[in-house]
């Protein structure tokens, strides 16, 4: 680990001398990736100096202690000894933590798609909860958040809404909302006042760039029609909609958003990418699993991940059995503490398996 962490202190000293360099400081794109790399690198390095530091102390104080004979000293060294001892224990764990390999898609913006699923009307207006709360969450973390595609319920709610999310660290924040959200009730609908059991569907895909997916313009068949829902008389009078579909995958994608045409080709374009990532994504998240038995990092859409109980005012995320009793707060935006919780799980089984 130590060999590790000082060529990580060699390349944050490397790129601090590089990011001062004319000709990267002219060059926009180098110097942003060179200063993300600087950010990344000095949190690390941070840490690790202060664990070299605390081991310095430690054997000082641990020589004074044993060639000291004035009791006095000798107390201020046992008492030194008592603090370093757990700090570096504490400093030590949280390198490792923090050595665990980066996801490549954490630091990427997302498409969340969320999609009503068994529950008939009441499964629609759920959807419309979750979306209201990852809405709210996207606001308390300063994100970008816009719709790029949505069918409305019968009965309020949506069908499926698409929206694309911007920000810093995204993926790496909602990575672990995939899945199928549960929720117990008396539906809006319901006459008799019996709790019923809906569900949506949420996926979280990581937007991906025009490296990541190679697209052949031939294979995408381009179709356009009228916006419906809001957006006053001339959303409704223009064909500004575009449907887009994917010929070797049958992937089709719509998007509605925007006031031109070319703004939701563009919209589409980029959520039609991020599908067909994700496609590749998935299967190299279910070798993982395979390999590692996560319950937490497959993003399985299949899985049902977590259950919101109105009557009980309960929320339970079952992969890794954590309940809240505070279901107002949530659905106002307030999943924090999932999304850590999670976090520290998914951590927790990379480092046994890397132990094993």
């Amino acid at each position: 680990m130590i060999e590790k962490l000082e060529e990580i202190k060699h390349r944050f000293e490397e790129v601090g001398q590089l990011i001062v360099q004319p000709d990267i400081v002219t060059d926009m794109e180098k110097y942003g990736k060179l200063n993300k790399e600087y950010s990344d690198l000095e949190k690390i390095v941070k840490v690790y100096n202060a664990f070299t530091d605390a081991k310095s102390n430690l054997q000082n104080a641990k020589e004074v202690l044993g060639t000291e004979k004035d009791p006095e000293f000798r107390e201020m060294a046992k008492a030194e000894i008592d603090e370093l001892e757990p700090k570096i224990e504490s400093l030590e764990e949280e390198l490792k933590i923090m050595l665990i390999p980066k996801d490549p898609n954490d630091s990427k913006n997302v498409i969340l798609e969320i999609r009503a699923g068994t529950g008939g009307d009441e499964a629609s207006i759920f959807a419309g909860d979750l979306f209201r709360m990852y809405k709210a969450f996207a606001e308390d973390q300063k994100w970008s958040f816009s719709v790029l595609n949505f069918s409305e319920g019968s009965a309020g709610g949506y069908k499926e809404i698409v929206a694309s999310v911007e920000g810093v660290d995204v993926y790496a924040k909602l990575k672990f909302e995939s899945g199928v959200h549960r929720v117990q009730r008396v539906p809006a609908t319901e006459s008799q006042g019996r709790v019923h059991t809906s569900a949506a569907t949420v996926a979280v895909l990581p937007e991906a760039e025009e490296v990541d997916v190679e697209l052949n313009m031939g294979d995408i068949r381009k179709d356009t029609f009228r916006a419906s829902g809001a957006g006053g008389q001339h959303i409704n009078k223009t064909e500004s909609a575009v449907r887009l579909t994917h010929a070797p995958s049958g992937l089709v994608v719509e998007c509605q958003d925007g006031r031109s045409q070319h703004a939701n080709y563009d919209k589409a374009l980029k959520v039609l990418r991020s599908r067909l990532y994700e496609i590749e994504l998935q299967k190299h998240n279910a070798e993982i699993s395979s390999q590692r038995k996560s319950m937490v990092g497959s993003g399985d859409r299949s899985d049902k991940i977590r259950t919101y109980n109105y009557p009980q005012g309960r929320v339970t995320d079952h992969r890794i059995g954590l309940s809240v009793f505070n279901l107002p707060n949530v659905m106002n935006g307030d999943i924090d503490e999932f999304i850590e919780q999670l976090r520290i799980a998914e951590n927790a089984e990379i480092m046994k398996e890397e132990a094993e």
